[in-house]
């Protein structure tokens, strides 16, 4: 039975996990029962079997407009320690995202502000629409970019052109992120083009579309790439999936992959 979730919509199609951020009337701006909801469903993606790849995204006109500061308490009153947990709880949601073997696409097709924003950077591809913004935003509200977009833009794009992001709180524009390589692809509707996407990656052999997403890595040395790259190969040459890909190919016809499909609301 499907998980029921206050905040979220979350549904798998033909191997399609599709995890929908579903508070409209504030642009999706996310409560600490969000955060909580949102940590259970990328680990519920990863843990499923029959779920190959994840689209995140927004209901109605946004994507994720950061905490709604409406529903969060005095974090001065409750004290340090309290923030801390609360913090963290945010950053889990990169994390999760960041550390999922299985692609993720951020499909933004409005705001993706603050911690929003970097719901979005955390995933492994991005489709923008007409009306996206992703705009880290915390120094002009007096804050850092707490939950990891310090860390992933320079990665991303570059430390120098991050910086500009990062300390002025420019809006990053939808063609910025397709010229700057951070979005696959602007769009009418950046959900179509994501599940366009996610359809892509479902035909592909999962295992090493899995591996690959591991590999990279530009932490790593290059020995140390090397020395993963022959273990995942191996896994993969001994994979059913990896043989079906050779024969289709040597038969000039699509390949046929035994899969189970998650469906579920």
């Amino acid at each position: 039975m499907a998980t029921e979730y206050e905040d979220l919509d979350y549904r798998t199609e033909a191997g399609v996990a599709t995890i929908t951020i579903d508070r409209p009337s504030v642009h999706n701006a996310f409560t600490e029962g969000t955060v909580a909801e949102l940590n259970d469903s990328i680990e519920r993606f990863r843990r499923d079997d029959g779920a190959y790849v994840a689209v995140l995204t927004g209901a109605g006109d946004g994507f994720c407009a950061g905490a709604d500061v409406s529903s969060m308490p005095d974090w001065k009153e409750k004290g340090e320690d309290a923030y801390g947990a609360f913090l963290e709880t945010v950053q889990g949601v990169v994390a999760g995202l960041r550390e999922s073997s299985k692609p993720t696409i951020a499909a933004v097709g409005g705001p993706a502000i603050g911690a929003g924003c970097d719901f979005a950077l955390a995933c492994d591809l991005r489709t923008v629409g007409p009306d996206a913004v992703l705009r880290e935003g915390f120094v002009g509200m007096g804050l850092v970019p707490g939950d990891g977009g310090a860390w992933l833009l320079p990665r991303l794009i570059g430390e120098s052109k991050a910086r500009e992001y990062l300390l002025t709180g420019r809006d990053i524009t939808p063609a910025a992120a397709v010229d700057l390589g951070l979005a696959v692809e602007r769009a009418e509707s950046a959900l179509d083009a994501a599940h366009d996407l996610a359809e892509e990656l479902v035909d592909l052999p999962a295992l090493a579309v899995r591996h690959t997403n591991r590999l990279i890595d530009a932490e790593q040395s290059f020995e140390a790439h090397c020395d993963r790259a022959i273990d995942h190969q191996w896994e993969c040459v001994n994979d059913p999936e990896h043989e079906e890909a050779v024969a289709a190919f040597r038969e000039g016809r699509k390949p046929r992959f035994d899969r189970e499909y998650s469906h579920s609301r």
